[in-house]
């Protein structure tokens, strides 16, 4: 299993309908808003790299609103 922390900014007041779309896809493990640079913070858990690649750029990135997105992979150990 592979996790991912997903940095998301949105248009101004467009947060809670942002996070209810996320909460339908199925490998978002949690999502809450933040406070600083970006406006809120998504955890992902998909089978590799390749499948958490295609829900960043195939779901989140193309959820209307959303202006831009930062994506970090957990590193195995």
């Amino acid at each position: 299993m592979t996790d991912a922390y997903v940095m998301l900014n949105c248009e101004l007041g467009a947060e809670t309908e942002i996070i209810e779309k996320l909460k339908e896809i199925e490998q978002v493990a949690d999502v809450f808003e933040t406070i600083g640079t970006h406006d809120m913070l998504v955890k992902l858990q998909a089978e590799n790299f390749e499948k958490i690649r295609e829900i960043v750029s195939w779901n989140i990135q193309k959820l209307d609103k959303v202006r831009s997105t930062a994506t970090l992979i957990k590193k195995d150990n």
